[in-house]
């Protein structure tokens, strides 16, 4: 399934994203496609903001930038990422630095696979 501007969306869905979910939310590729630059021109800037916090232990500002990144992860249809995101929103919550500090890199690992994978996308 290629779009106009011929990028291939089996490099997304073979790599665990969940586009077809997505598309029941943006209805179409070009809306879909225009949302993944929204997400690509801001997510570098929220994942400093989410480290900056992480490292002041300041766990309400945390909590509400990983529900965030959560959130984006599951419009997209980045379906590991959001449960990740959550897992991590609710260990922030419940002020459990230590969850949050031990599954930190494996969050990271993710979104910045996640990223790569969208820049290669688009």
């Amino acid at each position: 399934m290629l779009g106009d501007n011929m990028k291939d969306v089996n490099l997304l869905t073979s790599n665990g994203v969940d586009v077809e979910k997505s598309l029941e939310l943006f209805g179409d590729m070009e809306v879909y496609d225009e949302t993944l630059e929204e997400f690509l021109a801001g997510v570098n800037q929220k994942l400093a903001d989410i480290k900056r916090y992480k490292e002041a232990s300041d766990m309400t500002n945390y909590a509400i930038l990983v529900h965030s990144l959560k959130s984006d992860a599951r419009y997209l249809g980045f379906t590991n990422l959001a449960e990740m995101s959550y897992n991590h929103e609710m260990a922030s919550k419940a002020n459990d630095i230590n969850y949050v500090y031990e599954y930190y890199d494996a969050l990271m690992l993710e979104a910045n696979r996640i990223i790569k994978l969208v820049s290669n996308y688009l």
